[in-house]
C-alpha cells in the first residue's frame, strides 16, 4: 500500500502574490492538487485568484463550497463532506494544497479542516505553511509600528460583542480589529466613546484593486468591504 499523501495548508498572504513565501510557492509548484474554499453560492475563491500564478500549468484544481450560513448543523456537515474530499486524494498518494488568505491558523477556514481531518484520522499527514497576515502587511504599507518595547498588541475579532470589544481595548496598548465588516457601527462607537477614533486606520482590500485607507475611522462607509480591517495605535 503507497504512503498516504501529505495535505497544506498555505496561507497566501492578503492579496499580493508577491507576498507568498518561498516555502509556499514551492509547494505550489510541486503538489498534485489544489484545494480552494468557495462559497456554495458562486465558485469564485479570492485565495486562489493571489495563488494562480505560483501554480503548476494543469495542476488540478478542486473547490470546496461551504454555506455562508451560521447554522451548525449545515456548517458541519460541509466540513464532514469537503473532509472526506481532502482525504480521498491523500488516500491515493497524492499531496494536496489547501488555499486560505492571510495565514492558515490565524482565523482561517483551514483550521476547521485541520480539526474534522484528524477527528476522522488521527495519523493524516498535515503542514501548515504560515502566510503573511493582513495585518502584517496593513502596518508595513502605512509604516505604522504595531508595539515595541514593552506594549502589548491586541489582535482580536470584529464579531465580539461591543462590550467584549471595550475591556480588550482597555488592556491592551495597540489592536488590530479583524472582520470589521460584521459590526462595524458597533466597532465605530465604541472606538470614538473610547477617544481612538483618530487613532484608529480602516485598511480595506489591501493590495487589491480598490484599495482603501482611511487614517481617520469616522471618515469610513457605514459598511466597508468585507476585506478590512482596523489598527488601533494608542501611543504615537
Amino acid at each position: 500500500m503507497s504512503e498516504k499523501g501529505i495535505l497544506y495548508g498555505i496561507g497566501v498572504g492578503p492579496g499580493d502574490p508577491e507576498l507568498l513565501t518561498l516555502k509556499a510557492v514551492r509547494a505550489l509548484g510541486e503538489v498534485d492538487v489544489i484545494f480552494a474554499a468557495a462559497s456554495t453560492k458562486n465558485d469564485y475563491s479570492t485565495a486562489l485568484s493571489i495563488a494562480r500564478p505560483h501554480l503548476r500549468e494543469g495542476v488540478r484544481v478542486e473547490q470546496l463550497g461551504f454555506p455562508m450560513t451560521k447554522d451548525k448543523t449545515a456548517l458541519e456537515a460541509a466540513w464532514r463532506e469537503n473532509a472526506r474530499v481532502v482525504a480521498a486524494v491523500l488516500d491515493r498518494g497524492e499531496n494536496g494544497a489547501f488555499l486560505t488568505l492571510g495565514d492558515p491558523l490565524t482565523y482561517s477556514t483551514y483550521g476547521y479542516l485541520q480539526r474534522t481531518l484528524l477527528k476522522m484520522d488521527p495519523t493524516i499527514r498535515l503542514q501548515a505553511i504560515p502566510g503573511i497576515t493582513s495585518f502584517h502587511a496593513a502596518a508595513a504599507r502605512i509604516g505604522l509600528v504595531l508595539a515595541e518595547s514593552s506594549e502589548s498588541l491586541l489582535i482580536t475579532s470584529g464579531v465580539a460583542d461591543p462590550k467584549t470589544l471595550e475591556r480588550q481595548l482597555d488592556v491592551a496598548d495597540n489592536a488590530v480589529i479583524l472582520k470589521t465588516y460584521k459590526n462595524f457601527e458597533d466597532i465605530r462607537a465604541t472606538l470614538e466613546r473610547l477617544r481612538l477614533g483618530d487613532k484608529t486606520v480602516l485598511v480595506s482590500r489591501l493590495g487589491m484593486e480598490g484599495e482603501s485607507i482611511l487614517m481617520d475611522i469616522k471618515d469610513a462607509p457605514m459598511t466597508p468591504h468585507y476585506f478590512s480591517l482596523a489598527l488601533v495605535k494608542k501611543q504615537p
